[in-house]
């Protein structure tokens, strides 16, 4: 009897074997770590990331973890306010943030960040309409990471009364139907833009007028949700509202009736940047975190879990010949690939230097009344 056993025990484990290897979980469907492009030399054992939520894939820090046997420390912020006074008070011992663009410059004139090396930074993989900008001219303190536009999303299948503008939103018809990004200066700014101001705008007579107009609107808004806005989409919690490109996108690829509108009054645009804290330690680990990740190899992965407009040219370059679908489906959506005459219509929140207090106080008394 034992020797059947052991029989028939052989047969199941030799078909086990044969199924994995002809069709239960293929090699080649496993992300195999590439060797870094660039390696660099590191001491540091540790590198510890502040980062925003949903904005990792989850191998990279295998991978690098792995190549460099430097252990990650991986934070979370849901907004850019929330990153910065953490920094702002100390002790938080961070070596890499992602900072957007219009915090940067209070970021640096807080003496928050250091110059990086560009030597040592992988400034050919990005297309060069991402370098150089206005908030960091030269990128004396910043790389790109990720691009996008704020703009309004909607189900079709549920909202009789398409929105073409924010302006719309003030309809009475969504009340308790919205979601919006948990963020001062993308909604204060759309509340900007509908009364025909700039969304930069530091009067403080049109900042009171948006400040009135905006709390008429709060009450409506069921959800701000700056960690994963397209959940309560998808559940059906909310059928509208104010979300980012890649939240967007990732709705409609769930299902299709998710629309992505870009506003009469132009939509937001941003772009999200690697930089390194005035007090980091581990220097060495970040130069090798940036240049690793950001390899075309693995910064394709970004287009598969966070599909966000891609400042890499590397990494699309890759995706076109290496991962068709995923490159298609970027390419061939407006909401990923954003249209031209988006672009020139759109708005870019900058540094509003001595107002920002005043921003801060509006956003505070209006979502005090929630």
């Amino acid at each position: 009897m034992k020797e059947l056993l052991k029989k028939v025990l052989g047969v199941v484990i030799l078909a086990s074997m044969l199924l994995t290897a002809c069709g239960g979980t293929p090699a080649s469907d496993e992300f195999v770590c590439p060797e870094p492009e660039n390696k660099i030399d590191v001491t540091s054992k540790e590198l510890n990331i502040f980062v925003w939520t949903e904005y990792i894939p989850t191998e990279w820090k295998t991978c690098f973890e792995e190549v460099y046997g430097v252990k990650i420390n991986h934070d979370e912020y849901s907004s850019n306010e929330e990153m910065y006074a953490k920094l702002l008070a100390g002790g938080s011992n961070y070596d890499l943030v992602q900072p957007t663009d219009y915090i940067i410059g209070l970021m640096i004139r807080q003496g928050l960040l250091q110059q990086i090396d560009q030597n040592k930074m992988p400034m050919a993989s990005f297309n060069p309409s991402y370098l150089n900008k206005p908030f960091d001219p030269g990128n004396k303190y910043t790389v790109p990471y990720m691009a996008g536009v704020d703009a309004i999303v909607y189900n079709s299948d549920i909202v009789t009364t398409p929105p073409a503008s924010f302006a719309d939103l003030w309809n009475q018809e969504y009340a308790g139907r919205l979601v919006f990004l948990d963020d001062s200066r993308v909604v204060i700014g759309m509340t900007l833009l509908t009364l025909g101001y700039d969304i930069n705008s530091t009067d403080p007579v049109q900042l009171e007028e948006a400040k009135v107009k905006l709390a008429e609107l709060i009450p409506n808004v069921k959800l701000f949700d700056s960690d994963s806005p397209k959940s309560a989409l998808i559940a059906g919690d909310v059928d509208l509202g104010i979300t980012w490109t890649g939240e967007a996108f990732t709705a409609q690829q769930e299902n299709p009736a998710f629309k992505f509108v870009y506003p009469t009054e132009g939509a937001i645009l941003w772009q999200d940047n690697w930089a390194m804290p005035t007090d980091a330690s581990h220097m060495d680990a970040a130069y090798a975190w940036i240049n690793y990740t950001m390899q075309g190899n693995m910064f394709w992965l970004m287009l598969r879990d966070f599909p966000y407009v891609v400042p890499n040219q590397d990494a699309l370059d890759y995706a076109k010949t290496n991962q068709t679908d995923l490159y298609d489906a970027y390419m061939n959506s407006t909401i990923t690939n954003v249209p031209q005459d988006a672009l020139d219509n759109g708005h870019l929140i900058e540094d509003v230097g001595e107002a920002t207090p005043l921003y801060d106080q509006i956003w505070t008394e209006v979502k005090g009344g929630e």
